[in-house]
């Protein structure tokens, strides 16, 4: 009698939302970071909006990036 156990669907359930809260996550981390590292370096160097725009604009970017990257290992 070959053992062919397959998983019950709650485990099937568990890592989908395993996956779906990792890259919501990530995301805002990414963002979060992006705006925080921003905002500090704007109140430090005096240089108002424009490191906020563009750390933000670049925590965009790395969170598309961790995005791609968790595809491509899910695949």
């Amino acid at each position: 009698m070959p053992n062919d156990h397959k998983p019950p669907k709650q485990n099937e359930f568990a890592r989908a939302l395993s996956f779906f809260l990792q890259i919501s996550v990530t995301i805002i981390a990414c963002i979060a970071v992006g705006i925080f590292l921003g905002w500090l370096l704007d109140r430090l160097l005096g240089t108002t909006p424009w490191l906020l725009l563009v750390f933000s604009f670049m925590g965009v970017g790395a969170a598309f990036k961790s995005i791609f990257d968790f595809a491509k290992k899910v695949k």
